[in-house]
């Protein structure tokens, strides 16, 4: 039995640990916003293999380990 691809990928930021850098934000406009006080939050759900490649991408360089699924 062949599991199928996932394509559907919920992030989460920790607001304890985010610096408010915006470089998700930048990778993942669709997924990510900085608020006004200068945290990110999550604007969406990546639900594409491309979007969740961004997501991935995102998770990988935020300089502070606060990005999550």
């Amino acid at each position: 039995m062949t599991l199928p691809e996932v394509l559907y990928m919920t992030p989460r930021i920790d607001e304890t640990r985010c610096i408010g850098c915006g470089l998700c934000a930048q990778l993942c406009p669709d997924l990510f916003a900085i608020d006004p006080r200068q945290v990110a939050i999550v604007s969406g759900a990546a639900d594409s293999s491309e979007s969740i490649e961004r997501l991935e991408a995102a998770i990988d360089y935020c300089p502070v380990q606060a990005i999550s699924t």
